[in-house]
């Protein structure tokens, strides 16, 4: 099936706008499923593979109703690479992150992921971007460490960093290897298929990761409404209906410019966390954020111009 152009170019900006904002909502959907009002509630090992599941449910019945193919076989290894990045490391990092992060925090971690993304597809695909796109980069990454090891001290002193944000940055790390993998498939099998074999290709680790974790949550009657609601909408939205509209928002395009509306995540991250979890922004947190989306944004143009020439 093969997207074909909106009659106003206006729906591709407005799909891809939607997608940021269904991803952005992530974060903090993902710690009212793991602590709401912050008690404990369901494990991040449940919620991991739970939202995979359900996504691999979601996608079996439009394999089924499309009447998609079988990729082919020089197809797999590349999605296999796609569904541990993004089906079951970056769910998993993330909920056991944002265990004692807090949302605002994370916003400025995940902030990097459209730079960590281009740089490994510059090192897949052995392209050569300019030294001020490194610069960029490393740059975005100083800034984050630093506004970690402020936020970790007391009263607004440095102190060191905490387990949650190696985690949290390597989660983004995995995420940016699994776009590269799966943007590696997408023009053979199609955007929208290619996430449904991503989540279905994780369901030898996600069922059996689900049941153990169930095992392990004790009284799910105990667990709050507010969790499952958190669960669900990182299952139906975060796992498989934002890859639609986002995938479908590229296609539109032109790719190159809705691409910049990932900028826009982290921004949605802190403003969904206000009203869901009470997460109210600072300004410090605030101007982190900014100064990293403005060195991912110089240095995604820089390395675009360079290619150009």
């Amino acid at each position: 099936m093969t997207a074909t152009a909106p009659r106003h170019p206006g729906w591709a900006w407005a799909l891809g706008v939607l997608a940021m904002l269904m991803f952005g909502a992530t974060l903090p959907m993902t710690q009212l499923a793991t602590r709401a009002q912050g008690v404990p509630q369901l494990s991040p090992w449940l919620v991991t593979c739970g939202r995979c599941v359900v996504a691999a449910a979601l996608s079996a019945m439009f394999l089924l109703l499309t009447r998609s193919a079988w990729p082919e076989r020089r197809h797999w290894p590349a999605l296999a690479l796609a569904s541990a990045g993004n089906a079951v490391l970056y769910p998993l990092l993330l909920a056991l992150a944002l265990q004692t992060l807090g949302t605002a925090h994370a916003a400025v971690i995940t902030a990097l992921g459209p730079l960590l993304t281009s740089a490994v597809a510059a090192w897949w695909w052995r392209q050569r971007p300019p030294l001020s796109f490194w610069l960029c980069a490393l740059a975005g990454c100083a800034v984050v460490m630093g506004f970690s090891l402020w936020r970790s001290g007391p009263g607004g002193q440095f102190g060191s960093l905490h387990a949650a944000d190696g985690l949290l940055a390597l989660g983004v790390l995995a995420a940016s290897v699994g776009y590269v993998a799966g943007a590696r498939v997408t023009p053979d099998l199609g955007a929208e298929r290619t996430i449904c074999w991503v989540t279905l290709l994780a369901l030898p680790v996600t069922v059996p990761g689900a049941w153990w974790a169930l095992g392990q949550q004790g009284s799910l009657a105990q667990v709050a409404p507010a969790a499952w609601w958190g669960l669900a909408y990182v299952s139906v939205f975060s796992m498989w209906a934002g890859f639609f509209a986002w995938y479908r928002a590229l296609a539109w395009g032109p790719a190159a410019q809705i691409g910049q509306v990932q900028l826009l995540q982290p921004f949605f991250a802190v403003l969904v966390a206000w009203p869901v979890l009470g997460d109210v922004p600072t300004w410090p947190g605030l101007l982190c954020m900014l100064l990293v989306v403005a060195l991912v944004a110089w240095g995604k143009r820089l390395s675009a111009v360079a290619s150009a020439r």
